[in-house]
């Protein structure tokens, strides 16, 4: 993908002290977004970091291993999680959010599908929206993203796992919907993330597909974000548990930047950080080191 910068960073007002405006390069160096979930039931790492001293000490532990975003998130969207209310998931994020805005100079995303957590998130100093639903679950969302003037994910997404086309046809028509959602709403192209949804109305078989063809969704012009850390489709191969999966996401999300992934979403960041400087370097055109 061609060279482009990734802006975190609002003029509109928010409370509290907001986090400079940070430019990320997008396509020279494959960007790292560590994660911090700050709930009871998340697949891999649930209820560890639920108290915010907890998810603060992860957060600081992410930057000192090399990330370039943290992303925060309060509820869980694994396969037969319960749905939270926006009450419920702010109740969980707003005390790690206020804290971690001060304590960290990286740029926060929120995970979330929800307008009214994003707003508030947005409003406390959250850089960046990682929506699940792909702007389509909540039609006040891509509005909020507008507002605030900040990148959004837009993740693939669907209550089934039935397609009546060819995949990545039906991937790129769910993404071009929302797409037309977010431009109608007033958000930036140079805002827009697009992330294939890995494990998310798919079947084994879909996410090898999706990982295998992931270069064809480069077509409608926008970055990826790969999100394979610790997911099923890795334990499957490898019939291993969540937490003994670092291998097996090393292998896939080399092959997501060997197809010109820009982001990838994981767990492990140190792990992450050195195999990404060694891809980078024999893959993107400059051979990256920083």
């Amino acid at each position: 993908m061609a060279h482009e910068t990734l802006s975190l960073g609002s003029e509109v007002k928010r409370e509290g002290q907001p986090q400079a405006s940070q430019h990320l390069p997008l396509g020279s160096r494959t960007l790292i977004m560590g994660i911090v979930n700050v709930t009871p039931d998340s697949f891999s790492d649930g209820g560890q970091f639920l108290k915010p001293d907890k998810a603060l000490a992860q957060a600081r532990r992410i930057e000192a291993e090399g990330a370039d975003i943290i992303d925060v998130g309060a509820e869980s969207t694994r396969p037969g999680a319960v749905e939270i209310t926006a009450e419920e998931e702010l109740a969980r994020l707003v005390p790690v959010l206020q804290p971690l805005v001060q304590a960290t100079s990286l740029p926060i995303s929120v995970d979330t599908y929800k307008a009214a957590v994003a707003r508030e998130a947005l409003r406390l100093g959250a850089s960046m929206v990682n929506d699940v639903g792909g702007l389509q679950r909540d039609p006040e969302m891509a509005a909020v993203v507008a507002e605030y003037q900040v990148p959004v994910v837009i993740m693939h997404n669907q209550e089934d796992t039935v397609y009546e086309s060819d995949l990545m046809e039906a991937l790129s028509c769910f993404f071009e919907k929302s797409l037309q959602i977010a431009h109608s709403a007033g958000v930036l192209k140079s805002n827009i993330i697009l992330d294939p949804g890995i494990g998310f109305g798919k079947t084994f078989e879909h996410n090898i597909e999706v990982l295998r063809r992931l270069k064809e969704l480069e077509s409608l012009g926008y970055p990826l974000l790969l999100g394979v850390s610790r997911k099923s489709v890795i334990g499957h191969i490898l019939d291993l548990p969540p937490q003994e999966r670092l291998e097996g996401t090393l292998a896939a999300h080399v092959l997501g930047i060997q197809q010109g992934v820009a982001v990838l979403r994981v767990h492990d960041v140190a792990a992450h950080r050195r195999a990404v400087r060694v891809a980078d370097k024999l893959l993107r055109p400059e051979g990256s080191l920083e």
